[in-house]
């Protein structure tokens, strides 16, 4: 008996749908007639769909499908693609059969609440399958407006329906050019009927825009070109470089998270042109088709942001709609400039077809409306956890509508297409800054430029500064004022966006330069939008140029002066330390400056250890600050004072006025009150970081400092910088159960200074974590408790091979891959780093997932990295790989093929990357992996080709299949087999 013996039988003996679908089961259970799940799915439907033939629009088989979907025995993409197959026979053309089965489809689509690409059409679906789904969908359209029209059943309504599920969710980026054609012809077809729905419409138009953009202008070759990648495919010739997938998100995701979590080291997001050039090396790397190209950079950026762990959300908004539309400008102006284009962009319309494959990839974006869903959600629920006030919170509007919107604004889509995948696009009531200021009268960068001007009251400031990061699209132009004026005659040439933050360091304006500072270190999301569009590293060059070169010798108000000084200090201070920014020498215009003595403000020294000039400096500051005598800080000694002398001694005053026996309590808080206040506050932060040492050094016996910690950090002024910067020192001094004995005898609010730490780190429920922590010294079981926790946390030099392994699981999963080689180096140095990446390798590329493996160490390898960090791919290819091939030809000669074609992949993959990142670098003074990629690859192949000579085997075999390699030959001549 067969599976449709077995539903017809049931059906006649009026066997109840819910036991027919369990005998089904059992019959199942006992045959392995089916090669596969689908395929027993596809079986199910068939043997009830069959039936409808003879028993049209029966509602007997209509509950059997049902029952067979809600138990899952039967999915509902499979179930629409055998519907779709079956309404091909003419024997199923009645209305009542196929709108009771479209509605059987669209009911459970819509009960089942899951996103149109995972309910109607299945992930597993080849291209082809894909296809003929749609060509079968368009046929049961066509003979929904032929057949007669009923009352009782609205076919036309039901067939409407499902073909806009389908066309809505269908990926086309990856059908076969030949199927393509067909499926396009028969779109065009189907528009030609006058009866179909404006919806149903719609949708088939954009679908054949986009299909004929991803054909481009060659569609006429397409069958040819088919035929000659199915004759390569049998011939089995694979590259060495990779199968180069046209659904990988791990290079890009990998890239993106690196641009934007080190968006202000060199190479990040805020590095002028510099991601514009990393985009052209990758295009050129990957060898991807323009319109494959741009929809997994779009892809990998919306995917990013749903799944943002490290880096918020809100940043990743700010970089997709407010700074990658700049990135893309920057790109298409790259690949339209002489001797740039690729080969396989039309060049003689090259712009068109820039055009056309960002609708391509737009286009697909957009009907990712399960990810869509997933980056508003993720996006507002950041929004409202980092909320204070109500007019924190974000504005109410969709991230595919702001990114469309500026993709627009920035002239790189037109607006007929726009309006033709947004219709309400013009009709669009959200407020925009852009509005606002054209109701003004104004352009945006004017209305801007008088929202934030100096004499603004510093709350009003704060609140521009939300809604201006609110708003993404505005983000750009508050850069170009915040770092420039756009007013000021003195600044016609803004070729620099940093121009009015440069003209006011050089000039020493140290008012505005001091309004600027505060601003930025008081509001992240200054800092951040500047990040990601402006180079960091040049603000703190000019603020540093202003600390070196900064006079107060003639000031009038030489009070007022040092207090404006201290706002440029602590930017630097927070920034430095916010971006990890870990160089001490930044340079521009041949200039040279150093950071280090920001470094060392927390060091105590005695007296015979200072300079001269500093001891002098020392004595006439503890006078002024310690003595009884002392009339307070006079100008004078304001005037002789640098603002480098004053931050290198004044940890020291502290130490030796609380150690100072004979300095009474009124008067070393006298002195200490001068610290509270604008005047000396920015000196805290070393000041503040030697206290907690010297408490811990004496083992918490240390009331005087405590009481003093108290003062500066509990004052209404303590700068939010010093709170931060020294914020997890307090809170791992005061997790100390000892603080408590110290804070009954002192004047010590242990509880409050926590909170205020908390808060400034921006730790939710602050109050609550110190509590928590407190309760142990009362409830000893709770104690016992507490540290198991931190035990079972990886432990240091595990953390880069756990940080590669869950790369490798999120990009095995479809998901997006972080890894942050910095950070690895940082805990166990490159060349432990290099091994540790090459074993965890290894192993998942013996399992066929050598591409992904590859990719990550590409990325790995050869992404650009800041001068201060040790460049990685002439040490794996100079250290690295020589051990390897020495520890493979200790194997046997059956274990070594896995580990030579890994190797093999890895050394083309990242030769050909560093070529493309050379030529996309050019103009850079150095090269950006250290030497240049020729190099590297003679080289590799001098040395190869000697350790073949001496009999190594596995130096033979790499040898052959990099020079197997027709493309990667082509590159690196010096790898051609006769050379």
């Amino acid at each position: 008996m067969s599976l449709d013996d077995l539903t017809r039988n049931s059906l006649q003996s009026g066997i109840s749908p819910r036991k027919w679908i369990s005998l089904c089961k059992m019959f199942l259970a006992k045959q392995s007639t089916f090669d596969s799940a689908q395929a027993t799915q596809r079986a199910l439907s068939n043997s009830v769909l069959v039936l409808f033939r003879s028993f049209p629009g029966d509602p007997d088989l209509q509950d059997y499908l049902k029952v067979a979907i809600q138990t899952g025995m039967l999915s509902i993409a499979v179930f629409v693609s055998t519907l779709l197959q079956a309404a091909r026979s003419r024997e199923l053309h009645a209305p009542a059969t196929l709108d009771m089965l479209c509605r059987v489809a669209l009911d459970a689509h819509y009960s089942s609440g899951l996103p149109s690409m995972s309910a109607v059409l299945s992930y597993s679906d080849t291209p082809i399958t894909v296809s003929n789904t749609l060509q079968d969908a368009l046929a049961l359209l066509r003979v929904a407006h032929e057949l007669p029209m009923s009352h009782f059943h609205q076919l036309s309504t039901s067939a409407s329906e499902l073909v806009i599920l389908l066309f809505s969710s269908a990926d086309m980026s990856q059908v076969p050019p030949s199927q393509a054609m067909v499926i396009l012809g028969d779109t065009t077809s189907i528009l030609n009927h006058n009866s179909i729905s404006p919806d149903v419409r719609q949708v088939l138009e954009s679908f054949a825009l986009s299909l004929g953009l991803l054909m481009g202008d060659d569609a006429k070759a397409a069958p040819e070109a088919h035929f000659m990648h199915n004759f390569q495919l049998a011939l089995g010739k694979s590259d060495i470089l990779g199968s180069n997938s046209n659904t990988d998100i791990v290079s890009f995701s990998l890239t993106l998270s690196y641009l934007v979590a080190h968006r202000a080291d060199e190479f990040g997001a805020g590095s002028g042109v510099d991601p514009a050039a990393l985009l052209l090396s990758m295009f050129r790397w990957t060898s991807w088709a323009p319109p494959v190209f741009y929809t997994q950079l779009l892809l990998s950026a919306f995917i990013c942001l749903s799944e943002s762990a490290s880096v918020s959300p809100l940043i990743w908004r700010a970089f997709i709609v407010g700074r990658l539309p700049s990135i893309l400008t920057a790109f298409e102006k790259i690949l339209n400039s002489d001797n740039a284009t690729p080969e396989n962009w039309a060049s003689s319309r090259i712009d068109y077809t820039l055009r056309g494959a960002l609708q391509v990839a737009v286009t697909s974006m957009l009907r990712r409306s399960d990810l869509l869903e997933r980056c508003d959600r993720s996006i507002n629920q950041a929004a409202n956890s980092h909320a204070t006030h109500p007019e924190d919170l974000t504005l109410s509007r969709m991230l595919s509508r702001d990114f469309l919107r500026q993709l627009f604004l920035s002239g790189l889509l037109d607006q007929t297409f726009v309006l033709a995948m947004d219709p309400t696009f013009s009709n669009d009531t959200t407020l925009y800054l852009q509005s606002e200021a054209q109701d003004a009268g104004l352009d945006l960068d004017a209305y801007l430029f008088a929202k934030l001007t100096p004499d603004l009251d510093f709350d009003d400031v704060r609140l521009w500064i939300q809604r201006i990061w609110n708003d993404s699209s505005s983000h750009k132009t508050f850069v170009n004022v915040a770092l420039r004026a756009c007013r000021c005659p003195l600044m016609s040439n803004h070729s620099h966006c940093s121009q009015r933050f440069k003209i006011s360091a050089t000039s020493l304006d140290t008012e505005t330069l001091s309004h600027m500072c505060r601003t930025f270190y008081l509001c992240d999301e200054a800092l951040d939008m500047i990040s990601l569009h402006s180079r960091v590293s040049d603000l703190i060059f000019q603020a540093l140029v202003f600390l070196q070169d900064s006079d107060f010798e003639t000031v009038g108000d030489p009070q007022t002066a040092v207090s404006h000084l201290g706002d440029v200090v602590l930017f630097v201070q927070s920034t430095l330390t916010r971006f990890h920014l870990e160089t001490d020498i930044f340079t521009s215009g041949g200039r040279s400056i150093s950071s280090g003595f920001l470094r060392s403000t927390a060091i105590v020294h005695q007296l015979d250890e200072l300079s001269e000039q500093d001891t002098i400096a020392f004595h006439a500051w503890y006078k002024a600050l310690f003595d009884s005598n002392s009339e307070g800080i006079e100008d004078t000694i304001l005037r002789s004072t640098q603002p480098k002398t004053l931050l290198r001694i004044s940890a020291s005053l502290f130490s030796h006025a609380i150690k100072d026996s004979n300095i009474e309590e009124d008067v070393l808080n006298n002195g200490i009150s001068y610290f509270t206040g604008p005047l000396l506050r920015w000196t805290l932060v070393g000041v503040v970081l030697a206290l907690s040492r010297e408490i811990q050094f004496a083992g918490y016996l240390a009331p005087k400092h405590f009481s003093v910690l108290h003062t500066l950090l509990l004052s209404s002024q303590c700068p939010r910088p010093v709170q931060c910067l020294c914020g997890q020192n307090i809170i791992s001094l005061l997790a100390d159960r000892r603080v408590q004995t110290i804070a009954s005898s002192v004047n010590f609010d242990a509880l409050s200074m926590h909170r205020i730490v908390a808060d400034a780190l921006g730790i939710p429920n602050g109050g609550n974590i110190f509590v928590s922590w407190w309760k142990p010294l009362t409830h000893p079981d709770v104690a016992q408790s507490q540290p198991a926790s931190l035990a079972s946390q990886i432990p240091g030099q595990s953390q880069p091979r756990q940080a590669i392994r869950d790369a490798m699981a999120k990009a095995r999963g479809s998901k997006a891959p972080v890894l942050d080689v910095e950070r690895c180096i940082k805990i166990c140095g490159c060349e432990k780093f290099l091994q540790i990446l090459w074993s965890e390798l290894l192993a998942p590329a013996s399992l066929g997932e050598a591409d992904i493996c590859t990719r990550i160490a590409t990325f790995a390898l050869t992404m650009p990295r800041p001068l201060t960090s040790p460049p990685l791919l002439p040490m794996f290819l100079n250290i690295l790989l020589p051990g390897l091939i020495s520890t493979i030809d200790n194997r046997q000669a059956g274990e070594q093929t896995v580990a030579i074609e890994t190797l093999g992949s890895i050394v083309a993959s990242v030769l050909t990357a560093s070529l493309h990142l050379d030529l996309a670098f050019s103009e850079v003074s150095r090269p950006v992996l250290g030497q240049p990629s020729i190099a590297m690859a003679r080289r590799v192949a001098s040395d190869l080709r000697f350790r073949a000579k001496k009999h190594s085997n596995a130096s033979k075999m790499l040898l052959e299949r990099l020079s197997s390699s027709q493309s990667f030959v082509a590159n690196f001549p010096v790898f051609k087999a006769d050379s």
